[in-house]
C-alpha cells in the first residue's frame, strides 16, 4: 500500500493498492450504476435541448436585427455568447454518446452543433479532449495541462524561453482568469487550423464546410446589421464572454488536483476519482456549468445522460468513502481559490505547490 494526498482546501488521506485487483473496484462500481438505471438514454431531456438550440438562435439573430445599430449590442452579444456556450455542452454531451445509442447519430449532432452552431471544429476537439479522458493531469499524456502561456508544473515553469513568457509565468495567478477571455479567439482558431492542416480529421469536407458556413455567414451577418465599429465590440464582447464562460466551467475539474507522473500507473477508478474536483450546488448550478460539476461521475461514466449525473454522485461518493479513495467536493468559489492558488505557487516556482506526496513516489506504484 502506498499512502498519497490530494490537494484541495485540506490533505485528505488514502491507501492505494498495487495489486491487479483493484481494477474490480470499478467493476463492481460500473455494475452498481448500470444496475440502477442511470445509463440508460433520456431521448426525452435530451430532444427538448435539441429542438431548443435553433429556437434560441433564432430569437438571439432576432433580437440583434431588432436592436440595430445601438450600443444596446452589447447586452446582445452577451446573450449570444451564453447561447453559444450551452450549445458547446450539449455538443459535449454527444461527443460523450450520451444522447444517442447510435454513434452515426451522436457524431452527426456533434458535427452540427460544433462546426455549424459555435464554430468549433469536432474532429480537433475530439481527439484532444479523448486523450485528457484517458488520462488526466498525467504528465506528457493529458493536453489540457500542456498550454503555451500557463504553466501547470514545475517542470513547464522552468523551462527557458523567450522574454517576456518568464515573467507571465512569474506572475500568472494574476493572469489565468483574464487570459480565458482570449479562449474563444484561440478555440475557433485551432478548429480552423486543425481541419486545413495535414492531420487526420474524420469528415474533413463536412467540417470545412460547416466551419467556413457558421465563421463567415455569422460575421456577415453582424457587419450587415452594424457599422464597423460597434460589430467589432459586439464581436470582442462576445467572443470574450463565451471563452471566459467556457473556461470558468471547465477549470475547476481538474486544476489543482494532483498531477500524475509519467511513469505512474494507477487502476482506472483512482485515476479518475483522484484527479477529478466535484462542484456543490443546486440544479441552476447543474445547467449553468452544462453538468460539467459533477466532474468525477463524468469521467468515470462519460457516456451517462447529463440529468443521471446527480443522481449518480452520491453512489459514488459513499463507494469511494467505503475504499478510502478520495472523493473531493468543494464549492464553487472555493474551487476558484484552489486554481488560483495552485497556478500561482508553480508559476512563482515553488518546486511542489501542494506538496503532494503522490509526486514523491513515481516508483512506488
Amino acid at each position: 500500500m502506498t499512502t498519497i494526498t490530494t490537494p484541495g482546501l485540506g490533505a485528505v488521506r488514502s491507501t492505494v493498492p498495487r495489486t491487479p485487483g483493484a481494477n474490480n473496484d470499478y467493476t463492481q462500481l460500473a455494475s452498481d450504476i448500470r444496475g440502477s438505471g442511470l445509463l440508460r438514454r433520456r431521448y426525452g431531456y435530451y430532444w427538448t435541448k435539441l429542438v431548443a438550440v435553433p429556437i434560441a438562435y433564432a430569437a438571439c439573430f432576432a433580437l440583434l436585427l431588432w436592436v440595430g445599430n445601438s450600443w444596446w449590442q452589447m447586452a446582445v452579444s452577451a446573450l449570444f455568447a451564453f447561447v453559444f456556450t450551452q450549445t458547446a455542452f450539449l455538443g459535449h454531451d454527444a461527443a460523450h454518446r450520451q444522447i444517442f445509442r447510435s454513434g452515426r447519430w451522436n457524431d452527426w449532432i456533434s458535427l452540427i452543433l460544433g462546426d455549424l452552431f459555435i464554430g468549433m471544429s469536432y474532429g480537433w476537439w475530439q481527439h484532444k479532449h479523448t486523450k485528457h479522458h484517458a488520462n488526466p493531469n498525467r504528465e506528457g499524456y493529458d493536453p489540457d495541462i500542456e498550454l503555451p502561456v500557463i504553466a501547470f508544473t514545475p517542470e513547464q515553469a522552468r523551462k527557458p524561453r523567450p522574454w517576456p513568457l518568464p515573467w507571465v509565468f512569474a506572475h500568472q495567478g494574476a493572469f489565468f482568469f483574464p487570459i480565458l477571455f482570449l479562449e474563444g479567439i484561440s478555440l475557433h482558431a485551432s478548429s480552423v487550423r486543425r481541419v486545413f492542416a495535414r492531420e487526420p480529421v474524420a469528415r474533413r469536407p463536412v467540417e470545412i464546410t460547416f466551419l467556413m458556413a457558421r465563421l463567415i455567414g455569422y460575421l456577415g451577418i453582424v457587419f450587415f446589421i452594424l457599422p464597423p465599429g460597434k460589430a467589432v465590440a459586439f464581436l470582442a464582447v462576445q467572443l470574450g464572454l463565451f471563452g471566459f464562460y467556457m473556461g470558468m466551467s471547465f477549470a475547476p475539474n481538474h486544476k489543482g488536483m494532483p498531477l500524475v507522473p509519467r511513469e505512474m500507473k494507477l487502476d482506472f477508478l483512482r485515476r479518475q476519482v483522484m484527479m477529478s474536483r466535484n462542484i456543490r450546488g443546486n440544479r441552476v448550478l447543474d445547467f449553468a456549468m452544462g453538468g460539467l460539476n459533477y466532474q468525477i461521475e463524468h469521467h468515470l461514466f462519460p457516456s451517462m445522460p447529463r440529468p443521471h449525473l446527480r443522481r449518480a454522485a452520491p453512489m459514488v461518493r459513499d463507494y469511494c468513502a467505503d475504499r478510502d479513495v478520495p472523493y473531493l467536493e468543494t464549492g464553487l468559489f472555493e474551487s476558484y481559490t484552489i486554481v488560483f492558488r495552485y497556478i500561482n505557487r508553480v508559476g512563482l516556482g515553488e518546486k511542489d505547490p501542494f506538496a503532494c506526496p503522490m509526486l514523491e513516489v513515481r516508483q512506488s506504484i
